[in-house]
């Protein structure tokens, strides 16, 4: 392992001391972008994953970033070089893909960003690995084999640590988090649509303290 990604996998690995629990949100509206990251925040929840599925998503990461210093701000749906590039020059933290080309690889893996990339099979772990990352964003996780799946791929690659997203949610979370090759897991669960559509920020707050509450934390 290179400077470089020694480096970015030290930053990560700190990046996830801060918990255990990603929100995956998708914003539609970039003025409930930063009411949402206080809500979160204010139930516990440091760590955000601000996705780039709509048009709203850049600029609601922006104005995270610059009102709420609280939040460790990532941002997901990366999918193309371009992508890393723009959540670099947002001030992300870290970065997550659903999936990984070997062009955003090799982008990703000459830069500093700390980044997470999504794989589904074991074919797809060991290209991540021979570009130097040792944490994958294993999605779907529920359709892509669930926990089973995990349990299987611990055994020839013990050195991955994952942060499975996909189908997870606040009843079955504690499961994931008790594999020993899972750091954190992501969820749209935390930030629901309908909340979000509705400005019902202290649902928000009330959720993330129960779901930390109901993995130990």
């Amino acid at each position: 392992m290179n400077t470089v990604s020694s480096n970015r996998s030290r930053e990560l690995d700190r990046l996830l001391t801060f918990g255990k629990l990603v929100p995956v949100i998708t914003i539609e509206r970039a003025e409930h972008a930063v009411p949402l990251a206080r809500a979160l925040v204010s139930g516990g929840l440091r760590l955000l994953e601000i996705t780039l599925r709509t048009a709203a998503g850049a600029d609601s990461a922006s104005r995270i970033i610059a009102e709420v210093p609280e939040a460790i701000v990532g941002i997901g749906t990366v999918l193309t070089r371009d992508d890393l590039k723009r959540a670099v020059d947002l001030g992300a933290k870290y970065a997550l893909s659903p999936g990984a080309t070997p062009t955003l690889l090799e982008a990703a893996a000459r830069g500093e960003l700390p980044f997470i990339p999504g794989i589904a099979t074991s074919s797809e772990l060991m290209v991540g690995l021979s570009f130097g990352f040792d944490t994958f964003k294993f999605f779907p996780a529920v359709p892509a084999g669930g926990i089973p799946a995990l349990k299987a791929l611990g055994g020839p690659f013990p050195q991955v640590k994952f942060c499975p997203t996909g189908g997870i949610s606040e009843d079955n979370a504690r499961d994931w988090l008790a594999l020993p090759n899972v750091v954190a897991i992501g969820g749209s669960w935390l930030a629901p649509e309908g909340d979000l559509n509705a400005g019902n920020w202290s649902a928000l707050t009330e959720r993330a303290k129960r779901a930390l509450a109901r993995i130990g934390q």
